[in-house]
């Protein structure tokens, strides 16, 4: 039997999941998270990895100044065209033209796009999780006028923060994330992909293998070696070792299987942090929670118990989708991409 590729599985386990929806069609009596489900549904059937990409997208959006969907601004009256999606920590950024889509269906509805993207990144959470992750989303929010690539490059914590650094920023300001919930967030990790420019310090040979996992770092360093930024090129590997080709885990000597994680690629789930706590993981920013007496403790507790991660995590992503904006010139956008003075 011909072998399928790690694509058409996510597909076909994202295919068995929506089959167990109502056969009239509808996920949510509510007309426009109804919209949204299904304009969310097809992008990821279209192109699966962009249920990463809207998940990322809720936490860049509300971690800098609220969630005033000021991520998704091209150009501003103050910032000109330097706005949050310029900034060095939003390299990669996706999921765009899914929100402006989202926003061509719900146009008469008057739904800002800041609920847009909590609602996009709720479904994208339970389309991906096979509908273990849930959670209710209540709108409501205005749209920001303002967007500044600098203000989300100082809001946004990198991917060589040591602990100490994440824990303040967690905590800082209007956030207020305790350190569990901090580890809870992480686990996203299990899904998306990352630059190599975001994991590059860990792949030198000065890098002990308590960091990292040699032989995962001597797969990473074969596929994606550091000389490559030097000539121009930032190449993306998948945030997760699960969601790499067979010969790329032999080489990193990873057998899902044997590890207790579920084999199918593209799942968000607890393999996270199964992995962290084998060192299989690509920021410092993920292994440092294994510093911490709390975070790492946290770390054992979700990988030995799936059904509280799910739990935890929609907990941690309503409460994140729910932060309020800063801003005091808010309104309902037309388009999403520019404030209503500019369309």
């Amino acid at each position: 039997m011909a072998k399928l590729s790690g694509t058409a599985i996510i597909v076909l386990v994202m295919f068995a999941f929506l089959a167990e929806q109502s056969v009239a069609g509808r996920y949510y009596d509510d007309k426009v998270e109804d919209k949204v489900r299904k304009e969310v549904k097809n992008a990821i059937e279209k192109n699966p990895g962009i249920g990463a990409a809207l998940v990322r997208l809720v936490f860049h959006d509300c971690w800098v100044n609220g969630c005033d969907g000021s991520v998704l601004l091209d150009k501003t009256p103050t910032d000109g065209l330097n706005t949050e999606k310029k900034a060095v920590n939003n390299i990669g950024l996706d999921g765009f033209g899914v929100i402006d889509d989202i926003k061509d269906k719900v146009k008469n509805d008057n739904v800002s796009c800041a609920d847009i993207i909590v609602l996009a990144g709720r479904d994208a959470a339970s389309i991906l999780s096979g509908g273990k992750i849930t959670y209710p989303i209540t709108r409501g929010r205005l749209d920001g006028v303002g967007s500044s690539a600098a203000e989300a490059d100082r809001a946004l914590p990198t991917s060589d923060f040591d602990f100490d650094q994440l824990k303040t920023n967690f905590d800082s300001g209007f956030r207020k994330f305790t350190v569990e919930e901090l580890v809870v967030l992480s686990g996203a990790h299990s899904i998306g992909v990352a630059h190599l420019s975001s994991y590059a310090d860990r792949l030198t040979a000065a890098t002990p293998d308590f960091q990292i996992d040699s032989s995962y770092r001597a797969a990473l360093n074969a596929t994606t070696p550091p000389a490559l930024l030097k000539q121009g090129q930032d190449p993306t590997v998948p945030n997760n070792v699960r969601d790499e080709t067979q010969a790329f885990q032999q080489k990193a000597e990873y057998d899902p299987v044997a590890m207790g994680v579920n084999p199918t690629k593209g799942v968000l789930d607890n393999s996270y942090y199964h992995n962290t706590l084998e060192n299989k993981v690509l920021f410092k920013s993920d292994w440092v929670l294994r510093t911490d007496g709390e975070a790492a403790g946290k770390l054992v507790e979700y990988r030995d118990k799936p059904e509280e991660w799910n739990k935890d995590f929609a907990a941690a992503m309503a409460k994140l989708s729910s932060l309020p904006a800063q801003g005091k010139n808010l309104e309902v956008r037309k388009n999403c991409r520019v404030i209503n003075n500019q369309y």
